[in-house]
């Protein structure tokens, strides 16, 4: 280990792989093996597991099965804390009022909405204008605060978008001003089809910080389709953020994004993390076998580099012994 000064002394990480990783799986995931996933992610360490979505079956049919996935879980959400005393968060998507209603009844406490930084994704996501997406959101967070529960505002498109090119900063700082004044704790600027640069980020982040979002309010979701993730996201974290989204095993992408890849594998970040002396909560090693499980269940693979070199090396260790 070898202590950076320019990073955070911990980041929390907020994991992505049962929603976002599993969102554009060609085969339904059964809801059992999704349950299970997300209790070994928290045997693991992590104590933010992004759980599903309450969107229309008929956009994402993969997470058709929120209402089971989460009832399979209830022993699991009832217990208060997690093992080092961290509370557990198990957040899912909510397009409108009609999903957090949804949500609710599943005894969801944190619920995420996912707006745009450019006009055409808002069309092709949810065939509504950005402004209108944005009006769209306001009783569904209204709603969610008045009940006591955490908001997340996820923010698409923030890097570059496959239509229009390269973002604006101000039209990124502008949806972020919005979301954030209409109650959301906090956004994160997603790199929805990974074309992001590290100076670009450090742009992007001066931006908001000029127009007085505070780095403890912004979350980043960096794709890894140029294999920049990583490089972005420790760029971020120098920048002051401390919250990251990652992918257990590097799983997903959008559906609706065309060149959307995968995420970063929180495996990555884990194994840089802990050679600068940041601290995570996360077990390495049990991570590493939560996506070994999981990638035998897709059928194929991890794209993690760290997942595939110490899983070849655990199983060299057992073939010894």
């Amino acid at each position: 280990m070898h202590r950076r000064p320019d990073l955070p002394a911990a980041v929390r990480i907020w994991e992505v792989a049962p929603r976002d990783g599993l969102q554009n799986e060609p085969s339904v995931v059964p809801a059992r093996v999704k349950a299970e996933l997300v209790a070994r992610l928290v045997g693991a360490g992590l104590t933010t597991v992004e759980t599903s979505s309450f969107v229309d079956p008929a956009w994402v049919p993969q997470l058709a099965d929120a209402e089971e996935v989460f009832s399979l879980l209830e022993p699991l959400r009832a217990t208060p804390d997690h093992v080092h005393g961290a509370a557990l968060h198990f957040p899912a998507l909510v397009p409108n009022l009609r999903g957090l209603e949804r949500a609710v009844s599943s005894g969801v406490r944190d619920v995420c909405v996912f707006a745009s930084a450019t006009e055409t994704f808002a069309w092709k996501n949810l065939n509504r204008s950005r402004d209108e997406v944005l009006e769209r959101f306001v009783p569904v967070v209204t709603e969610a605060k008045a009940r006591g529960l955490g908001v997340r505002a996820y923010v698409s498109m923030c890097f570059g978008d496959p239509w229009e090119g390269p973002v604006e900063e101000a039209d990124v700082v502008s949806v972020c001003e919005r979301l954030l004044e209409m109650g959301a704790d906090e956004v994160s600027l997603g790199d929805t089809i990974g074309v992001a640069t590290t100076g670009q980020v450090v742009d992007m982040l001066d931006a908001l910080a000029r127009a007085g979002v505070p780095a403890r309010r912004i979350a980043v979701h960096f794709h890894d389709t140029y294999g920049q993730a990583l490089a972005n996201t420790l760029t971020a974290l120098s920048c002051g953020i401390t919250t990251v989204d990652a992918s257990a095993g590097g799983i997903g992408g959008c559906p609706f994004a065309k060149s959307a890849t995968g995420n970063l594998a929180t495996e990555d970040l884990c194994w840089a993390l802990a050679g600068a002396g940041v601290s995570t909560g996360v077990d390495l090693d049990r991570l590493v076998e939560t996506s070994v499980w999981m990638a035998e269940r897709l059928g194929r693979p991890s794209p993690s580099k760290v997942v595939r070199v110490l899983a070849q090396r655990s199983q060299g260790t057992r073939s010894e012994q």
